[in-house]
Formats: C-alpha cells, structure tokens, sequence
C-alpha cells in the first residue's frame, strides 16, 4: 500500500488540499494498490477537518519547542520558520517509522518554501517529492537545492477553485500516484536484490565537468569492466557537489573519487557554482576511501560573458558557451585553493589512511594543458605547492603524477588506487 504524505498550510488552502486528498483517494480506487493518506496542517492555525490526519496543533505540541509559541505574534517568517523546524520532525518520524512513498504540497511562495525545505531536509533522495506552486516557472534553485523535488506550476494562484486549477491539482495527484505507485516496486525490488546479492556492490560517487569528463569516462569504464561498483557521477555545478555530500551523509556511497573540485574555486572567487564553504567536509568526516583530485581548479565558472563581474573583466576569460563565461585561477587563487583542500583534511579527516590526493601536474583540465588558452604552469606549481607544504608531516598521501588529468593511463591508475582503499577498509571492517 503506497503510503503518501499531504503536507500543506490549510488555513489558508483547505479546500485546494481536500480537492487533492479526494483526487488521490479516487485515484486509489482505480489501482490495485490502495492508497494510505497522511494530510499534514502545516499553517498558522490550528484547522479542523476529519480528513486531517496531524493537525497544527499537534504538529506545533509534539515537535514544537519546550515553551510553547503564541503564533499570533510573530512575523510570518518567524512562522514559516518554526513550521518548518515542526513538520520537519514530523516527517522524518513518519518515513523513519515508514515506509512512506510520496511526499505532495501546494502552495505559493510561502507554502512552497516552507514544504519543500521539509522535503530538502526531511526526505532521502529517490523518495518522490512533488510541489504544486506559483513560482515554479522562476528562479528554483533556492526551491531544489541539491534534492530531487519536482515543481509544477500551477499557472493561476492557488486560489479558489476554477476549471485551470483543478485540472492542475487533478495532475498532480495522477503524478503522485504513478510515482509512489513505481517508488514502492523499486524499494521492492532493491530488497531482493540486496537478499540474493553474495558480492557485495561498492558505491562510488565521482565528481565531473565538461573539462574533465574523459577522464570520468575512462574511470567509468575501468571500474565498472573490473569490480563489481555502482557508479553515481555528479555534475560540479555547486549542487552537484552538496548532492554527493548528501549521498554520503545518507549512508548511501562507500567511497568518492573527488576528481573535479573546481566548486571551490566558485565558493572562493565568487563564482556561479559554488557548493559552499563545507565542500569536501562530509566525505572526510565519514572516513570512507577519499581521492580528492584538482579537476578544474583552473576556472571560475560565470554566466554570459556580460554577467562576469567588473572586476574581472580584464581577466582571462573563455566563452565555454553563450551561457558559461570561464574565468582562469590565478596563482594567488590557486593558493588559496590549496589551502582550503589542506585545512578541510587536516580538520576533518576521520581516517586519514582513507584519503589521498592526486595532483596532475600535466594540466586539470582539457584547456590547461600545454598550447591550451589555460596553460598556467606558475599558477598550476603554486596550487600544488599549497597542498605539499599544508600536508607535510601528515599521513596524507599525495600522488604527483606528470600526466594531465584526461590521460587514459592517470584515469585507469587513480581508480585502481581508490579501490585499493577500499579494498583495505572492508579489511578494517571485518
């Protein structure tokens, strides 16, 4: 029985959210798979109905502060907060006492950014998330994050009722059904497979740019051709990133092969892509085997040429595309690249026995080997200077290899290296 979660402020949106529950619950009677409803009020104050199943005033006395709260005198953002910081608590007890297969709200501004904060920070990744909002055709990275939620605008404001908006919320729900519906056979399915499985699978999360993805490619190849792996491949876009961090926070990945690091560079110039100032920290704290390479650490990533800041625009700058403007490290940014690898693996590493790092003195990317627009060997010396002299007198193995980071031969012997680690913790482990 799929079990869907129906989180919405239904002070405001009750009957939009009895629309949906009674579009779901006819929808459950068409299946062969009937359907078990969760309708969460997350609003303002406390709504009775008997399609309720957690009402605010439940929600705000079981995960609510030790002193209660008068709602009534705070700030609507003070409140969307504390909502948050309940449905949060309540959520992640209904999918840890689970199984849940669907998580659906509504709403606009507002609503949305209170539920899908819930789902960011509540749900796991793969679990479906759905979000019927006004302000899903506008800027979603704030909305998404590094998560898997996927938004559907509603076109007209969720409102009222009208032939558009119900033939909107109607969708929604026939998308949350299909979803639950094929969530719960892939949960099926992963439990058998881990029962029958005798070898046991190794997750691998490797970090890739346009720049890099020969190398990835190659990697790919060889692990998948050799040891029995699971590759998960994320694109270093700054979300990209905090999803490999979340990943392995989630339990979900045994090892990383950080090849392509160039969201540091973003975090510390000002780029378009950073991850945050906590990149690198959750590998390293975990203490799973940890290559973390210099893919990229020549460029500062941009939008169109126009957009790059006007301090920069006398830098070396590259068209990637119309869309992506590249601007080339410096050999005083570089350092500071390095020293941001050397103090995260000093601070954070949890075994540094699990970690290495690799440096291609041949080039980081396809555009800074020799003849290409970001060849910069000083800047390259200084980047891998930082690194050597912030590691020395550590068990931190560093590889200082000559070839250039989409070499078959670097790819093929940085992979086989971090099945070594791996290798040596199962050793550990048992």
């Amino acid at each position: 029985m799929p079990h869907i979660i129906l989180a919405g402020t239904l002070d405001t949106k009750l009957q939009e959210f009895l629309y949906i529950h009674q579009q779901l619950q006819g929808l459950s009677t068409t299946t062969s798979s009937p359907l078990k409803i969760t309708l969460i009020d997350c609003g303002r104050t406390n709504t009775q109905h008997e399609a309720i199943t957690i009402s605010q005033n439940d929600l705000v006395t079981r995960y609510g502060e030790t002193e209660p709260k008068d709602l009534s005198k705070m700030q609507r953002g003070e409140i969307i907060k504390y909502m948050i910081h309940c449905c949060t608590g309540c959520v992640k007890d209904l999918i840890k006492d689970g199984p849940v297969h669907g998580i659906l709200g509504a709403g606009g501004s507002g609503g949305t950014s209170l539920v899908s904060a819930v789902m960011r920070d509540a749900a796991p990744l793969g679990l479906p998330k759905l979000i019927v909002s006004t302000v899903a055709s506008g800027d979603t990275g704030p909305i998404v994050g590094e998560t898997d939620i996927t938004l559907m605008n509603s076109v007209v404001d969720i409102a009222g009722s009208n032939e558009l908006l119900l033939n909107v919320l109607s969708n929604a729900a026939g998308a949350m059904v299909g979803m639950s519906a094929a969530y719960e056979r892939i949960l099926e399915q992963r439990r058998k497979e881990v029962a029958q499985k005798a070898k046991r699978v190794t997750h691998i999360g490797i970090t890739m740019f346009g720049v890099t993805t020969p190398c990835v490619n190659y990697i790919t190849q060889h692990l998948t051709e050799k040891y029995p792996v699971e590759i998960y491949i994320f694109h270093a876009t700054g979300h990209g990133g905090k999803a490999m961090e979340r990943l392995v926070e989630e339990g979900r990945l045994d090892a990383v092969l950080d090849l392509t690091t160039t969201e540091i560079c973003d975090h510390l110039c000002g780029g378009n892509m950073s991850a945050g100032p906590r990149r690198l920290e959750t590998a390293l704290s975990a203490g799973i085997p940890n290559i973390i390479s210099l893919g990229a650490t020549d460029m500062v990533n941009f939008g169109a040429r126009s957009t790059v800041p006007a301090g920069y625009q006398n830098r070396l700058l590259l068209e990637h595309n119309p869309t992506v403007t590249l601007m080339r490290t410096m050999k005083e940014e570089c350092e500071a690249i390095g020293k941001f690898v050397v103090e995260k693996i000093k601070t954070r590493a949890k075994n540094p026995e699990m970690v290495e790092v690799w440096i291609p003195q041949g080039g980081v990317s396809i555009v800074s080997t020799p003849g290409q627009p970001f060849a910069d060997p000083e800047a390259d010396a200084a980047l891998a200077e930082a690194i050597r002299k912030g590691l020395d007198g550590t068990n931190i193995r560093i590889v200082e290899d000559m070839r250039h980071i989409n070499e078959k031969g670097f790819a093929i012997d940085i992979a086989d290296s971090l099945m070594k680690i791996v290798s040596r913790r199962k050793g550990f482990d048992s």
